[in-house]
């Protein structure tokens, strides 16, 4: 057996591991295929031929493979008539061994999962998706994921962490339309910097709840939207100057002070009013968040 041989013999070691990874991702056998195949293309391209952890590798490169197809997905803004997710993508089912099916096939069956779970899994961002997969179904250490989207493992684990609760169905929906949350923040600041208590509980839930991670003080924690609209009339030299951005997909107002930041405010929206402030200015964690910059 020669180099290629014996590196083709390893790689079909590994090929139902790794479409069972391509299939959580993309929800599709087809593509799941084709996202394995490409990892084959690249290993046998490779100039590396004594990689140790060969299993791991391959799930790394099918990984970065199955995060481009979904960009690429999202990309295209497919909407067909009948689409079920965000993107338009309809996640195939796999509804169970069909006679004469080769045994890799039926390993797929078995240890897949439902068809409920992927339509779940459709509505995650690709990196929460990428994050949630390979580390709750696959632990992947976070370090490598973290390598694979281009970000800190504490920004990797709150991705899983944000997808683990919407597969689990306890994380709010927020509202999808980024304009139209952008508008209800603008509307919280403009109430805000006037002193319009009247508008701010107008844009507020009945029930929301503001959080602070206290900084240098105690952690605080206000419900109601009579009380939060009280304390946020204490916020108008703080929206006097601000930027408007992402934090982990959720708008947020950065406050910097001498070019550094000094706190983020982070907005949770539903149904056009805000359901939940969460206050960052700790020192210590504001380097760490990851934050997208909006225009104005």
């Amino acid at each position: 057996m020669d180099e290629n041989e014996f590196l083709a013999a390893r790689f079909e070691e590994s090929r139902t591991h790794l479409k069972a990874v391509a299939y959580r991702m993309l929800g599709s056998l087809s593509e799941a295929e084709d996202a394995v195949q490409e990892a084959w293309i690249r290993l046998s391209r490779s100039d590396d031929r004594q990689i140790d952890n060969l299993g791991g590798w391959l799930t790394t490169v099918v990984g970065r493979v199955c995060l481009d197809m979904l960009r690429s997905r999202r990309s295209r803004r497919e909407e067909p008539l009948e689409a079920q997710t965000p993107d338009g993508h309809t996640p195939d089912p796999v509804l169970g061994p069909q006679p004469g099916s080769d045994p890799e096939q039926q390993a797929l069956i078995a240890d897949s999962v439902g068809l409920a779970l992927l339509v779940v899994l459709e509505t995650l961002d690709p990196a929460e998706r990428l994050a949630f997969v390979l580390h709750d179904m696959f632990a992947v250490p976070f370090d490598e994921i973290g390598r694979m989207v281009d970000r800190t493992p504490a920004a990797a684990r709150q991705l899983a962490s944000r997808a683990r609760r919407r597969v689990q169905g306890v994380d709010p929906a927020p509202d999808p339309d980024l304009v139209r949350r952008r508008e209800v923040v603008e509307a919280f600041l403009a109430a805000a910097r006037g002193g319009d208590f009247d508008a701010l509980v107008a844009v507020l839930d009945p029930e929301v709840v503001a959080r602070s991670d206290g900084g240098a003080g105690a952690p605080s924690l206000v419900r109601g939207a009579a009380s939060v609209a009280r304390q946020a009339m204490m916020f108008a030299p703080f929206a006097r100057s601000f930027r408007m951005a992402l934090v982990d997909g959720a708008l947020a107002v950065i406050s910097t002070r001498e070019g550094h930041r000094f706190s983020v405010m982070r907005f949770t929206i539903e149904r056009g009013r805000v359901t939940e402030l969460y206050v960052i200015n700790d020192p210590a964690r504001l380097p760490e968040l990851d934050l997208t910059v909006l225009n104005d």
